[in-house]
């Protein structure tokens, strides 16, 4: 006699959003979750958190979105924040060389302090905020060459103007589902439980 019960399990992934302070991770953020951008954004203490469900790839998955401050005195808190991510998002200014510099900085700093099981195939999705203002200093080519150093994947837009923010969030819920499905156990959500008949024994013993 066989028995299979399905039991339904929360598809939960963990994104993170880093990169340094007022290159607009709040923003894009808030503008995909809440549909909303403001120009009133104090800079984050700590960490801020904010969830949404999306389908993906025909299983309902709940995102969690950490986003970060970008400043050297709460970047104490990344070892236990930047643990159990499914994907991380590196954010920079594209009017601004230096946020994108220190990039490389980020990238270390999570992959010490997060520990993914699978360092040289982690999911990074670089993210170059405000293409909405003028005087931009990092291209598109810039970027992507970088990005091509680690097998990251590039996205531009404006959080603002709500150019591909849920674009780029989509495919970091994408990827970041195939991270949780590859390190974590009994990820389909189903078990199988299977009772077989004792065998007859001379005493009919079933021990």
């Amino acid at each position: 006699m066989a028995a299979s019960l399905t039991q339904k399990k929360e598809l939960t992934v963990k994104l993170i959003i880093i990169g340094n302070s007022g290159v607009g991770k709040s923003s894009i953020m808030n503008r995909y979750v809440n549909h909303r951008f403001s120009k009133l954004y104090r800079a984050t203490v700590g960490t801020d958190f904010l969830s949404k469900t999306e389908t993906i790839d025909g299983a309902s998955v709940t995102l969690q979105i950490w986003d970060t401050a970008g400043t050297e005195r709460f970047q104490s808190l990344g070892t236990p924040l930047y643990r159990g991510t499914h994907c991380c998002l590196l954010v920079f200014d594209v009017t601004s060389c230096v946020s994108f510099s220190a990039l490389e900085q980020w990238r270390k700093e999570f992959l010490i302090q997060g520990e993914p099981k699978d360092p040289d195939s982690f999911p990074f999705i670089v993210v170059g905020n405000k293409t909405d203002l003028p005087d931009r200093e990092v291209s598109s080519r810039r970027a992507k060459q970088w990005c091509e150093q680690f097998g990251a994947e590039y996205f531009e837009g404006s959080a603002k103007d709500d150019i591909d923010v849920e674009k780029t969030f989509l495919r970091a819920a994408h990827m970041g589902l195939q991270q949780y499905k590859k390190h974590t156990l009994e990820n389909t959500g189903h078990f199988q439980i299977t009772c077989k008949q004792p065998r007859e024994t001379g005493n009919n013993c079933q021990c």
